[in-house]
């Protein structure tokens, strides 16, 4: 691939992610993880105050990355944020990912970069969670730069890559406890790609590559420590956050055993993935880039067509992706947003493997003719990654939709904000929020303008207030003491329903501001 195409395939690959990322992003209401999240930056970006919870919440940087950006930018306060702007980190952490495959140009090849880069931009799964604001597209985006800052210090041994690699690992660490899977996995690819080079293939080494200096590890290791100690001690305003890192990992030997409402069965992620289809909803597959990615993986271990493709790299990402692959579907605790962290690496496979089908062929015409058919997949992947986005965002037809927020909420919000317009006491309305085992998220983002708000898990000894949010499964049927009226019914996630009870004074003076109904 020339050099001015490869820049061509560069900027199409960014904007091609800008398009399926930006539009419309305030589309899907917050879901409930997104809201806690939302609730976390707050403290932090009003308040100037973060100190890690180790227990649920995952680590700092998406919150302070967040804070930063929002900063600089002049962000208005708290209230006036909106879901699309809240996302819009997250986005912008999605496309950086586009052009950090550059970093290993030398080692997938020009072409298999560029198909790599397109890959990456036009995948659903990707575009999707890059359009969530949750920690997991930020610990893919920071997994890309340690794998190619680290693959860069492999091919030249200069100290600048090997600390690069440790900011990397430290950002890896510093977004998400499960880091340690995608760690553990490269090691373990590492030391097997290591015996394969030695012992079978040694020509997949690079040439002439200088020995190991023991201290460039440690600068890497060093510049791993800074990251990790800065940002888990909240910049040194938290000292007992380094203490935390270790209790972190408590919750997560309950999840993986299995102690936890999100156990799936092992091959819930490749169903999302390779084949999913439910009634009267689409089919969804990106089985296109498995294909691809098995192809470059069985060209590297045979040693075949990898001109200007170094085929270490490719089995490491072919030993890598399968052990992460394995780690996460051996877990019984899964949602589906973890499987970005494996799918990376197939990403980058199949952009080999693209590149492989494109050259192989021995006439121009079934070269172009190959290119075409893998553009069109590519292209029907982007349509794919539109309609997750937009006409199903918040569908579970979707297969990355998981426990949504229901639009039905919407509705809700908007008629307590109603009500607050005709009260006196507008933004100091007094609102209880009562609902089982917490189950009110994402009320909290929704309501974040009102001033005087309880929530409570179990129905307290007085339970009235203006305007009452009650879980359907309480039984509370708050309008037999005639002080007060339901006045609607309403889904907050599939299978969860909220009762909405409003002072009769306070819903007679809402009736009376409505228009009247039209009888023609």
């Amino acid at each position: 691939m020339k050099h001015g195409l490869m820049l061509t395939v560069f900027f199409v690959g960014v904007a091609l992610a800008l398009v399926l990322r930006v539009d419309q992003l305030g589309l899907r209401p917050m879901h409930n993880d997104e809201a806690v999240n939302a609730l976390k930056f707050q403290r932090l970006y009003s308040e100037g105050v973060f100190e890690y919870d180790p227990l649920e919440y995952h680590g700092p940087t998406l919150f302070y990355f967040t804070s930063w950006i929002e900063r600089a930018a002049r962000a208005p306060a708290f209230p006036g944020f909106s879901e699309a702007r809240l996302r819009g980190i997250t986005v912008f952490f999605g496309v950086a990912m586009v052009p950090l495959v550059w970093l290993l140009r030398r080692g997938l090849g020009r072409q298999g970069t560029g198909w790599a880069m397109v890959f990456l931009a036009v995948s659903p799964a990707f575009t999707f969670y890059s359009r969530y604001f949750i920690h997991e597209i930020l610990l893919a985006c920071f997994t890309l730069l340690t794998l190619g800052a680290a693959w860069r210090y492999w091919r030249s041994r200069k100290a600048g890559w090997a600390i690069l690699a440790g900011i990397g690992l430290g950002l890896m660490q510093a977004t998400k406890e499960t880091f340690v899977l995608s760690v553990g996995a490269a090691l373990g690819a590492l030391l097997i790609n290591h015996v394969w080079n030695r012992k079978l293939d040694a020509s997949g080494l690079p040439l002439r590559a200088p020995r190991l200096a023991w201290s460039h590890v440690g600068l890497g290791i060093g510049a791993w420590l800074i990251v990790v100690v800065l940002f888990f001690t909240s910049f040194f305003t938290n000292s007992r956050g380094l203490s935390d890192i270790i209790r972190a990992y408590l919750p997560y030997t309950h999840r993986a055993g299995g102690q936890t409402m999100h156990v799936q069965p092992w091959y819930f992620y490749f169903q999302r993935l390779l084949f999913f289809h439910s009634p009267k909803g689409p089919i969804w597959s990106e089985g296109i880039i498995l294909l691809l990615g098995l192809t470059a993986g069985v060209s590297a271990f045979l040693r075949k067509g990898l001109s200007g493709i170094s085929p270490s790299l490719v089995r490491f990402l072919v030993l890598y992706t399968c052990g992460l692959a394995a780690a996460y579907s051996v877990i019984s605790y899964k949602t589906p947003w973890c499987l970005l962290q494996f799918w990376l690496g197939m990403i980058l496979l199949a952009g080999v493997g693209a590149a492989l089908v494109t050259q192989s062929a021995r006439y121009q015409w079934a070269r172009v003719t190959s290119a075409i058919l893998v553009g069109s997949a590519a292209l029907q992947l982007a349509g794919q990654a539109w309609q997750a986005g937009h006409a199903f965002a918040a569908d579970q037809r979707n297969p990355y939709v998981y426990s949504p927020t229901s639009r039905d909420l919407l509705k809700l919000v908007d008629k307590i904000t109603a009500l607050s317009q005709v009260s006196t006491e507008r933004r100091e309305l007094l609102i209880k929020v009562i609902a089982t085992e917490g189950d009110y998220w994402p009320l909290p983002w929704y309501f974040r303008q009102f001033n005087r708000i309880g929530y409570f898990d179990t129905l307290p000894s007085d339970p009235y207030a203006s305007v009452m949010i009650v879980s359907a499964g309480l039984h509370a049927a708050l309008e037999e003491k005639r002080t007060h009226v339901m006045i609607g019914y309403f889904e907050l996630r599939p299978g969860v329903f909220l009762e909405l009870y409003a002072e009769i004074q306070l819903w007679r003076a809402y009736l009376s501001r409505q228009p009247e109904p039209d009888d023609r």
